[in-house]
Formats: C-alpha cells, sequence, structure tokens
C-alpha cells in the first residue's frame, strides 16, 4: 500500500470535494476538503448558515453528498455504513423518551441497534458524562444541560473511536458549558478523534487543537489553533499618558489600528515587538503601566472570514 493509501485508511475522517446543492439556488457545502488527523481535537468553525451541520449530517450519513466523498477510517460513508458503528454522534437532538429513566433510555437506543447491552460499555459512558444518580431519575425532570449530557453519553455507547459533536453548548447557561466542556476533555484525553462544530470562538480555542473554519459552504483555512492564533496578534495598553501615546504609535512604523479604549489604547502588531513598543514610549517620557497581548482566535477568525468575502 503507498503511503497515500495508509493515510486515507488510518485517517478518521477524509472529506474529498464535498458538494451539497439543495437548488439551483443554494449551495450549502461547496468542494470542502478536509483531513481529521488521529487523536486530534478539530473545531469546525463558522457563522449560521456556514455549512457545519450540513457537514456533519453527510458524515454520518443522514443526507447524501451531490458530490464527492466522506471518508471514515477508510470506508466511503453512505446510509448504513458499517464503519458507522465506530462513530457516536449528536448532530440532530436525540429523541428521548420522556417518563423513562436516562439509563433506560440508553438502553433502548443501544438495543434497537441490535448489539448485545455488554457491549455498549454503559457505565463508562454514564461517568464520562458525569450524570451520576440522575442517570435513574425520569428525562423529563432533567435541566437542559443534563439533556445535552445525556445526548453526549449516548453518543459515547460503544467506547466510538470518532466522536461527532454539533454545537454540543448550544443554548446552556455557564455552568451547564463548562460541565460539557469537561466531558468532551475527558473524551479527547481518553483518545478518542472528536470533531465539533461551533460558532463560539471562545469553545473552539478552549476545546481544539485543530479548526476549520468555514463560509458560505467553503473551507476558509484550516490549520492548528495555535497557528491561527498566531497570524495576528492584538496588543493592550496602559500608560500615563494616553493622548501623547496615541500620537506616538500613530507614527510608529509597525503598529496598526491604534484605538482608544476607556483605560488604554489596543493595537495591531506586524514586525515590531512589544518591548520595541515600551522603550519607544519611554524614550518619549511616557511612563507604561501595563502591556499585554490579546492574540486569540476571534481576531484571527474575523480577518479570515474578512478576506474571504472581498
Amino acid at each position: 500500500m503507498t503511503d497515500s493509501g495508509r493515510d486515507v485508511e488510518q485517517s478518521p475522517l477524509l472529506i474529498e470535494d464535498l458538494t451539497k446543492r439543495y437548488s439551483s439556488e443554494v449551495l450549502a457545502v461547496d468542494h470542502l476538503n478536509l483531513t481529521v488527523t488521529p487523536g486530534s481535537v478539530l473545531g469546525l468553525l463558522g457563522p449560521n448558515g456556514a455549512g457545519k451541520t450540513t457537514t456533519m449530517r453527510m458524515l454520518m450519513g443522514l443526507i447524501r453528498p451531490s458530490t464527492g466523498t466522506v471518508r471514515v477510517f477508510g470506508e466511503v460513508i453512505k446510509p448504513g455504513a458499517a464503519v458507522l458503528g465506530r462513530v457516536g454522534a449528536l448532530v440532530e437532538h436525540p429523541g428521548f423518551v420522556p417518563h423513562l429513566s436516562g439509563r433506560r433510555n440508553l438502553e433502548l437506543f443501544w438495543r434497537s441497534s441490535g448489539a448485545r447491552l455488554a457491549d455498549a460499555n454503559m457505565d463508562e459512558a454514564i461517568t464520562i458524562a458525569a450524570l451520576g444518580s440522575a442517570i435513574d431519575r425520569k428525562y423529563k425532570t432533567y435541566s437542559q444541560g443534563m439533556r445535552q449530557r445525556l445526548g453526549i453519553a449516548q453518543a459515547l455507547l460503544g467506547r466510538p473511536d470518532l466522536l461527532v459533536l454539533d454545537e454540543p453548548t448550544n443554548g446552556l447557561d455557564p455552568q451547564q458549558t463548562r460541565d460539557v466542556r469537561t466531558v468532551i476533555r475527558q473524551v479527547a484525553r481518553r483518545g478518542a478523534t472528536v470533531v465539533l462544530s461551533s460558532h463560539l470562538l471562545s469553545e473552539v480555542e478552549q476545546l481544539c487543537d485543530h479548526a476549520a473554519v468555514m463560509n458560505h459552504g467553503q473551507l476558509v483555512v484550516s490549520g492548528a489553533v495555535s497557528e491561527l492564533v498566531s497570524s495576528k496578534t492584538t496588543v493592550y495598553l496602559e500608560v500615563d499618558d494616553v493622548e501623547r501615546a496615541h500620537a506616538v504609535l500613530d507614527r510608529a512604523a509597525g503598529c496598526h489600528w491604534v484605538t482608544r479604549e476607556r483605560r488604554g489604547l489596543s493595537f495591531e502588531l506586524d514586525g515590531i515587538e512589544r518591548k520595541e513598543i515600551v522603550a519607544m514610549l519611554v524614550e518619549a517620557s511616557i511612563g507604561v503601566e501595563t502591556i499585554t497581548a490579546r492574540h486569540g482566535l476571534e481576531d484571527a477568525f474575523i480577518e479570515l472570514l474578512g478576506d474571504s468575502a472581498r
């Protein structure tokens, strides 16, 4: 087997020229190409309507692509593909029975696949999802956060090698969001590959080691989160004379978009280091109280989407 053949077989997810057109006017996914490496946590980022959910539905064989292919561990995905047994997913709201307990709902779901209950690794899934004694309470008594964690527990049944989560914290309050993120981190530490979609930049920055940014159905850019973050650096500065500092930075080469904030200034660096900025201000007899980098995925995300729209 060639190296490229081994890559296809070992890659948890390989998307090739994937396109989904619903009509002549609606192109939801436009020739998408993406490779996910084993053991990684990939964040599929983009605004509403970017094509994230449609991509995930094709990944799970829920809808057929117009053209292109999705391969999971080397097997082309189509409805009922055997390899989907290695995939756990929370793509659409799971249909739980309100008057049954969380545990009973999980048992019924697993048995519906025809698999033995002994192969479900149910206790492990319940433990990772941190449902505790609530697992034996009726589903209708669950909070929204508990319902989301039960959905993740369902996705974890059978110890999947690939976990696919569509907007896993959507609609949750801050504590519920924190709980779900903890669950996802635990799954990743166990060695599974995770693909999650989100429009929340902070979520991808906290949870993922790789990101793929989509807009209008197309891939804008993909790569390590650390690389995407470092593609743009914003600096926040507090000084004892904001007006004079603003004038100095406006004239400085390598400082762009100098903006007045409530207690200081923010600006973008290009080919210049923070220590050079400090030296420049000190030379102008301006006292520097604090200078901090703010580079986060948000700046890179906005820049990338802005570039793609032009």
